[in-house]
């Protein structure tokens, strides 16, 4: 029997999809409560190195570091991504396993920069929703390869498939020649490898079922 390939789920009342909807808020009001207390909300819930002496990790921050931004230009455009990109995949997939696969995305991408930040030795947090917007992205692309989008910098349109490909390539370059200092380059790429095996793993499961 052919099933649709939308789940077409309710949408909050002003329009964004209902998860999509209460991430934009809850990462707003972190925000926003950053700029009262930052020293405080970074110390607790940024994402800390493991196993470093004076860190000051919690398990917990696999998923708060997640509602944290460094700016309002750090902010703004992870939300802009959450937004553009992932609106079609929460009616897609609806919004229990859309959250699963968002929390995934972030979990992983935090997973893969403790890992880059034991073997670097150095004690940073790590903050921003970045992690679980690159693993939207990858749905994107997977689920609408020749949609067209557009590039910001500079304004040149692709399909969705090949705009993928060039951040994902362009996060590797950064992340291992180190053209972005301060960037998180590794878990943005943990973002989408996280993505892509729950992808994989729901995607065998279907053909199981």
């Amino acid at each position: 029997m052919n099933t649709p390939i939308y789940n077409m789920r309710p949408r909050g009342r002003s329009g964004i999809p209902n998860v999509i909807f209460i991430l934009l808020v809850a990462n707003g009001i972190v925000f926003a409560l950053q700029q009262l207390s930052p020293r405080f909300l970074v110390i607790s819930f940024g994402l800390w190195p493991a196993g470093v002496p004076g860190s000051p990790f919690m398990p917990w921050q696999l998923v708060t570091y997640g509602f944290l931004h460094g700016n309002l230009t750090h902010i703004f455009f992870n939300m802009f991504g959450l937004w553009m990109f992932g609106r079609e995949l929460e009616l897609m997939m609806g919004q229990k396993r859309f959250l699963t696969y968002y929390f995934t995305c972030v979990v992983g991408a935090g997973l893969v920069q403790l890992v880059v930040a034991g073997t670097q030795g150095g004690l940073y947090p790590t903050i921003g929703a970045s992690g679980g917007v690159f693993g939207i992205l990858l749905a994107y692309g997977m689920a609408f390869p020749n949609r067209m989008v557009m590039l910001m910098f500079p304004p040149i349109p692709m399909k969705a498939k090949y705009f993928v490909i060039f951040y994902g390539l362009l996060e590797l370059y950064l992340g291992v020649s180190g053209g972005a200092p301060g960037v998180a380059n590794f878990a943005h790429l943990g973002g989408m490898l996280f993505g892509f095996m729950l992808l994989y793993y729901w995607r065998n499961q279907s053909r199981r079922g």
